[in-house]
């Protein structure tokens, strides 16, 4: 049984998010909450929360027991891009992509 949860349309690089994922990809669910909060990055935050619904999406809709659950996904992909653009030399624009997120967490129980 697997539970999860999803936050769509964050606004901060994925590329931002996907190092923190790392970090806690595999690990027990409240070693995982350790470490996201212990950590000084916007992206933690984010992923703190996410973490947070996802078990308890476990705990209230499958009846999952905490002690048993690990962090199986976490991952952050790419949404829409803000198009901006920064004027040039020569009368030139220079684009700038203001990039957002949908970031998720898969836990699983351990059998």
């Amino acid at each position: 049984m697997e539970a999860r949860a999803i936050a769509k349309y964050v606004r901060i690089s994925p590329l931002k998010v996907n190092f923190i994922c790392k970090e806690i990809r595999g690990k027990q669910v409240d070693e995982a909450i350790a470490i996201l909060m212990l950590t000084p990055k916007k992206g933690a935050r984010i992923l703190e929360d996410v973490l947070k619904s996802a078990i308890a999406n476990a705990e209230n809709n499958l009846n999952l027991d905490r002690e048993n659950l690990y962090v199986s996904e976490a991952y952050a992909n790419d949404g829409p891009h803000m198009k901006r653009w920064r004027p040039k030399a020569k009368g030139m624009a220079y684009p700038i992509l203001k990039r957002s997120s949908h970031i998720g967490v898969v836990v699983k129980e351990r059998e």
